[in-house]
């Protein structure tokens, strides 16, 4: 907690001042003296708790000071709370290899599938951005909230050769810097000054892929440029291990990605794990692995993204003031309850 005013935190100095006059008003009393036949009587005659009753309000009285003074002195807390509108950027592969069926009726039918069911889900405050990467990023849909044009953009996504993951991560990150202040797109040349480790801002990048990176900016590179954003990385690997599926893509023949030459055509690339859990290490995201479309929609629906929360630096002063009050309003009504024993 930080202090905007520390020189009136001073004033504490006069609680041990209160405290002295408190205790020489208690002896500067004339006591006076009663006979008594037995000291045993005097003593079950009095409460056997109004000794800590007589202080207890004037305690409290001290109490309820502290609190008006630090209030007085302007504390600042920093906070976590939910983003009200946060960004998510869901970055889609459409590399050719999202045509095997090993998860039918296709990889890339299943991932349209995920993304619509996640885009469904969620409240209408959040903002998502759909971009598709196989040689190259496209930003396929700007943020927004119009889920019928999230539904669109979806539904019409088709494949292309290659695998650039990391040019669909610095896409995503100049999505988000298109809408955010403060952050830089990484395509600007404007040198981004590093958030504080362990701050991120309300948006996240869902990163979706089959394969392996062919092409492009390393991924690692490019989660760099993430962390120093405060941009949280999610990462799916989505397939299964050894494919010997028949691609359905409506082409055929050998190309750049991977097929194998004739009897069916089949990819023999598989998912870098390895890559894709550096990724999300690297930004404060998690890796996830899909070998089916349930698998895939559970992965979804449990990303953490009703957890999106902004840092907030705030005056809580009124929360010491209310204390103060409280402590206050309680030592007076305690002090005519009790009445202590002269």
């Amino acid at each position: 907690m930080e202090i905007l005013w520390p020189g009136f935190l001073y004033l504490l100095g006069l609680i041990p001042v209160l405290i002295a006059v408190y205790i020489w008003i208690l002896r500067r009393r004339k006591p006076f003296a009663v006979r008594y036949s037995s000291l045993s009587l005097v003593r079950m005659a009095l409460p056997p708790q109004s000794r800590w009753r007589r202080h207890l309000p004037f305690a409290l009285f001290l109490l309820a000071i502290s609190s008006l003074i630090v209030a007085v002195s302007r504390p600042m807390s920093t906070i976590t709370v939910p983003a009200s509108n946060s960004t998510i950027i869901l970055a889609l592969d459409v590399s050719r290899s999202m045509c095997s069926t090993d998860i039918l009726p296709s990889r890339l039918e299943a991932a349209k599938a995920a993304a619509l069911q996640f885009v469904e889900n969620q409240d209408g405050n959040a903002q998502i951005g759909i971009v598709a990467f196989a040689g190259f990023a496209v930003l396929i849909q700007p943020p927004t909230t119009d889920q019928e044009l999230l539904e669109t953009a979806i539904r019409n996504l088709s494949t292309a050769r290659r695998t650039a993951i990391g040019e669909g991560i610095l896409m995503s990150l100049d999505a988000i810097a298109e809408i955010d202040d403060s952050t830089t797109s990484p395509y600007s040349g404007v040198e981004q000054i590093p958030v504080t480790g362990g701050e991120y801002i309300p948006a996240i990048v869902v990163l979706l892929t089959d394969g392996v990176s062919t092409t492009g900016i390393d991924p690692l590179t490019a989660a760099q440029f993430a962390v120093d954003r405060g941009v949280r990385v999610y990462t799916i690997g989505f397939g299964t291990d050894n494919n010997t599926s028949i691609p359905n893509c409506g082409f055929r023949g050998n190309d750049q990605f991977g097929w194998g030459g004739g009897g069916g055509n089949r990819f023999s690339r598989e998912i870098d794990e390895a890559t894709l859990i550096q990724v999300s290490d690297m930004t404060g995201g998690s890796y996830h692995l899909a070998s089916s479309a349930d698998e895939l929609q559970d992965v979804f629906r449990n990303l953490p993204t009703q957890l999106i929360t902004i840092t907030e630096t705030t005056e809580v002063s009124v929360m010491f003031v209310l204390i103060g009050a409280l402590l206050t309003a309680l030592a007076v009504v305690l002090s005519i309850l009790w009445r202590p024993v002269s």
